[in-house]
């Protein structure tokens, strides 16, 4: 059996006093897609976030990651008085890529073809969504962990996600990720109902 990227055994968090989540655990291997679910508040987008290392909040029990990890949450995560291509430069700093090319390459995978250089702040909630996404392009990290990552987008945005998860997953990485909309495409590995731990 592979070694797994992520492995997380009796993890319990704490937010304002009270536990959110409790003995929770995953496993998760190479070329495997886990889907969180959960109601609003059921502690989705702080799991993550202690998986991935990002959150304030303490945790106890065993978390391990074998691979560095790429975060991309649920909210565009742009700096809107930048460009795309100059937000993209900003993520993608010590990114295993080659050059500025690559970035206009992955915009124009995303539909953004002749929007590099127009300032994040005059595109629409969908295509600042798109330009964080582009990273999914980009990088060379195999563990993805996604919160809500089909927001602000339309079918052809979802379809086009699905499709980057599929190859991603056949070269062997692995996605972890949030979302309240099933996959179309696609059929996780496994799911994981946060309201029913």
């Amino acid at each position: 059996m592979a070694e797994p990227l992520l492995e997380a055994v009796d993890l319990n968090v704490e937010r304002g006093g009270r536990q959110l989540i409790q003995d929770f655990a995953l496993r998760l291997s190479p070329g495997q897609l886990v889907q969180i679910r959960g109601s609003n508040g059921a502690g989705k987008t702080t799991l993550l976030r202690v998986l991935s290392g990002l959150s304030r909040f303490a945790y106890t029990g065993s978390l391990q990651r074998t691979q560095p990890l790429l975060f991309i949450g649920h909210q565009s995560a742009v700096k809107t008085l930048l460009t795309p291509r100059e937000n993209l430069l900003f993520h993608v700093t010590g990114e295993d890529f080659g050059e500025e090319r690559e970035i206009d390459q992955a915009l124009a995978i995303v539909g953004l073809y002749g929007f590099e250089d127009v300032p994040v702040s005059q595109l629409s909630a969908g295509q600042q969504r798109r330009v964080n996404l582009a990273r999914l392009f980009l990088t060379d990290r195999m563990l993805w962990l996604l919160d809500e990552p089909f927001t602000a987008l339309d079918q052809a945005g979802v379809s086009l996600l699905e499709d980057r998860f599929g190859q991603h997953l056949s070269q062997g990485g692995a996605i972890l990720m949030t979302s309240h909309q099933p996959l179309r495409t696609l059929r996780p590995h496994s799911e994981v109902d946060l309201s029913e731990l």
